[in-house]
This record gives structure tokens, sequence and C-alpha cells, in this order.
């Protein structure tokens, strides 16, 4: 079911609409809770794309669900799609608008995982490396996660690259040095 193609479309049809009415704020915010959703409810994503349940009751759920939480124009964006049985495309219709929405503000994500959760401090020191190496107008959204297998150190996740300075990496490399006997050589 999914279509990268269709829920870029749709999400930027959405955007331009909200920019139309002055309203891409109000959408962002309604998109980003649409999105958590998905993403804290399994349940609801496999509901929105059984094809057992009929699209008038997955309107009647989704509605339910979303009333007097989203704006007017986000309801009957969502609508709309139940509609056009366009509904079980909803989780990346609401991640793409997102990601159109950080494009169009410049506004880059920045995801830090650790071994333990972050201080603010760590964070705000980590941050401050990030925007020192940024462009005018840059501004980041910061997202954290905790891994228990990095041991300790960070990733550090942006625009595309990462910063790998987790001891699970180093471990990794002294044991590839290990197995190939890149120092055995040098011995003789």
């Amino acid at each position: 079911m999914n279509n990268p193609r269709l829920a870029g479309r749709y999400a930027k049809s959405l955007i331009d609409l909200a920019t139309e009415q002055k309203q891409v704020d109000a959408v962002y915010a309604d998109m980003k809770w649409l999105h958590k959703i998905c993403k804290s409810n399994p349940d609801f994503v496999n509901m929105l794309r059984s094809p057992v349940i009929k699209p008038a009751a997955k309107g009647n759920i989704i509605e339910s669900i979303t009333k007097e939480r989203v704006s007017a124009l986000s309801s009957a964006f969502i609508q709309l799609l139940v509609r056009k049985n366009r509904e079980p495309n909803l989780p990346e219709i609401a991640t793409n608008y997102i990601d159109q929405f950080n494009t169009l503000r410049n506004i880059h994500k920045v995801k830090i995982t650790t071994a333990e959760p972050i201080t603010e401090a760590l964070k705000d020191a980590i941050m401050a490396n990030v925007t020192a190496t940024a462009k005018v107008g840059q501004t980041f959204e910061i997202e954290t996660q905790v891994n228990n297998e990095l041991i300790g150190g960070f990733l550090l996740e942006t625009s595309g690259t990462l910063v790998d300075a987790s001891i699970l990496r180093d471990l990794k490399d002294i044991q590839k040095q290990f197995n190939n006997n890149d120092y055995l050589h040098r011995l003789r």
C-alpha cells in the first residue's frame, strides 16, 4: 500500500491549499498529531489499510478520533481521502506533509541516539556544534532516541549524514582489525 508518489502529490496539494488559506501551521500541527497516532497505534494503521472494513466505517472511526482535535481544513481533507478510497495512504501523506513543511520552513531534522537518556546540557553541546556548521537561516528539529547496544557515545543523523561516535563502532573496528590480522605482517 506504500505509494510515495501518491502521498507526495496529496501532501503537496494539501500544503498548497493550506498556504492559500493561511493555515499551514494549523495543518502542520494536525499532521504531526496524526503521524504520532499512526506511529504509536499500529491497530489504527491496520484499520486504515484493511480491505475488510468498508470506507464509510473507516470514515466514521477516523471522524470519531479526529473530531474537535484537527482543523476544519484537515478534517475536510481526511474526508476527501475517505471518499476517494485513499485513507490507507493517510500515514504516508501525513509524513510527506511534515517533510514538505520542513523543506518550506528550512527546518532540518537531527536525530541523536545515545546509550543512556541524554541530558539537556549534552544535547545543547552537540547542537552547538551542529549549528556552528549550519548555513544561515537553518533551524533544527531534534529527536532523541536511546539504544543500549551503543554502550556509550552517540549517533548523530542529519540531512543524510551519519556521525557514528559510539563505543560499539570502535569495538567493531577493533574486532575487524583482529579478524583481518592487519598487524601480523608488521611483527615479522
